[in-house]
């Protein structure tokens, strides 16, 4: 059984990057896709600090796409087939917590230190350059994506458990 998360994590960022889609240009999307992808494994990093939380979704699934994509304006039942699998790896508070890390520099590095000493970030060295200090590149990259208002009825789901996760202990203690 995988114990990395690394299915939730480019499955909640993929959903991201097409909710909001980058600036025209692959140079563009890169960059957005980046910094979704940082946002979205400082949050799965948040909810799922340990090895046995990434176990346990792992066997279980993180929940998917299906409320996201109507706060977004989509309908969840006209995804074709090809897109379902990977959607059911979204998970909907993960999503929910890196659109506040996007949209608000404060939280992000926040997150960032909190999720410094986890069991994941042990594992190799990480840098979350492009979301703790993004660049004009970046900025132009990825509008939608650092938009508060826009990226709102994502934020608006789940924010005050972000906040409280990192008002709590450090990640992965106790």
């Amino acid at each position: 059984m995988s114990v990395d998360l690394s299915e939730v994590i480019a499955a909640t960022t993929q959903w991201l990057v097409r909710a909001y889609p980058a600036a025209q240009g692959a140079m563009k999307a890169a960059l957005a896709e980046a910094q979704a992808r940082q946002a979205v494994t400082v949050a799965a990093w948040l909810r799922y600090p340990t090895a046995t939380d990434a176990a346990l979704v792992a066997m279980v699934g993180p929940g998917g796409s299906a409320r996201l994509e109507w706060l977004v304006g989509g309908d969840p039942r006209e995804v074709d087939d090809a897109d379902y699998a990977w959607r059911t790896w979204v998970d909907e508070v993960v999503a929910s917590w890196a659109a506040s890390l996007l949209t608000s520099p404060v939280l992000a590095e926040a997150a960032v230190a909190a999720v410094a000493g986890c069991e994941h970030a042990a594992a190799s060295p990480v840098d979350f350059r492009r979301l703790i200090a993004p660049d004009a590149y970046d900025r132009q990259a990825a509008p939608l994506l650092r938009h508060p208002d826009l990226m709102a009825p994502v934020t608006d789901l789940h924010r005050p458990q972000l906040l409280e996760r990192l008002h709590s202990d450090p990640v992965g203690a106790g």
